[in-house]
């Protein structure tokens, strides 16, 4: 069993929340839900409905995607929390090696 929140803490699933994962589920039920969409017609021009229906959610998924990034964002910025956890003054310290052939030592 799932503890309760502490008084003064905000709740992990909040309606925003909700609203994200409705968006990001749509474009899988949409595309994997077969039988809605198995048909010919209607056409859209010489497209059969089949063809231009997956079309269609490729930009639909793109659209809810896009949403779902917003609200998650504002949420996040109205909590207070950053997006980042490293500061500008750690940018020139990270720890990467640098490759022996262009001049650069390990």
């Amino acid at each position: 069993m799932v503890a309760p929140a502490a008084r003064g803490s905000t709740p992990l699933v909040t309606p925003t929340r909700v609203v994200v994962a409705v968006l990001l589920a749509a474009p899988f039920v949409g595309t994997l839900w077969v039988t809605s969409y198995a048909r010919v017609e209607p056409r859209l021009g010489a497209f059969p409905f089949f063809y231009w229906y997956q079309i269609l959610w490729i930009f639909m998924s793109a659209l809810c995607t896009i949403a779902a990034y917003l609200l998650v964002r504002r949420e996040n910025r109205r909590r207070g929390s950053t997006t980042s956890t490293m500061t500008a003054g750690d940018a020139g310290t990270a720890t990467t090696p640098t490759d022996r052939t262009e001049g650069g030592t390990r």
